[in-house]
Parts: C-alpha cells; structure tokens; sequence
C-alpha cells in the first residue's frame, strides 16, 4: 500500500477563497430554535448566521452570531425554550478569503472550532463559512 503525505505546505499554498462555498444561510436573533434546526436540516449545512441591524450615533452596523449544530444540541439538552439570539456566539472566529488554509486549520485546531465565519475583507461583513470539511476536501484533493 502506498501513502501520501500531507505536509503543511499543501494547505499553507491553498486559500480560503478556493475552498469556501459562497453565501450564507441566516436569521434574526428573535428565531426559535426549531426554525435555526429546519434552516440546517433543509439547506444540509451545520451553521446559520444570526444577524440584527443596530443603529446607533455612528450609523447602523450588521451584528452577527453563529449557532452551530453542537450549539443547537447542547441547547435542545437544556430543556429550555431559547432564541438563535440566546444560543448564538457573540465572537464567532472569523477568517478573510485571502487566508491560507493552514492558518484556517490551525485557528480550528487551537479553538476547538468546526466553523468559521469568512467576512469581506472591506466591510467585515460575513460572506461564507469554511468548515472542517472545506478542510478535508481542501486535503483530499492535495493528496
């Protein structure tokens, strides 16, 4: 049997950008549970963007979460009746098109993370998710 390795470099040569599927699927922080479960279960992703306009004296802003699947389980374990709002993390981790997939990688490994937000290098504003499978796929085709 012959095997390949797979350096670093294979990741380290590839982008964001080349692996991010774009656009996002998202709700307003006011959503039941149960429909950020039926945006997963029909679009077959493993995240939803939970997004809210604040204005404020500077404007207004988009302000955005993450509810991932984990996140969707460990509130359906509580029992309680909660919002995408209540559910979802105030400082996701976010990643730019232009970042290496190594670093992508890394920033999982280190934060335990299946998920990060990609946001337009511009605006910040969020554009895409990169997963672990976006990695894997990203490895499969290096290999």
């Amino acid at each position: 049997m012959t095997t390949t390795r797979i350096t670093q470099n294979d990741l380290a040569r590839r982008c964001v950008r080349d692996a991010v599927r774009q656009g996002i699927v998202g709700c307003g922080p006011e959503a039941p549970l149960s429909e950020v479960a039926r945006l997963m279960s029909e679009h077959r992703i493993h995240c939803v963007i939970v997004a809210r306009l604040r204005v404020d004296a500077h404007g207004s802003r988009l302000v955005w979460g993450v509810v991932s699947d984990l996140d969707l389980a460990s509130a359906a374990a509580t029992g309680e009746t909660l919002t995408a709002g209540q559910v979802a993390a105030t400082e996701p981790l976010a990643a730019a098109p232009s970042d290496s997939l190594a670093d992508v990688a890394r920033m999982m490994a280190e934060h335990e993370a299946a998920h990060l937000v990609v946001v337009d290098e511009r605006d910040g504003e969020p554009t895409g998710v990169i997963s672990t499978l976006d990695v894997a796929r990203a490895l499969a085709e290096a290999g």
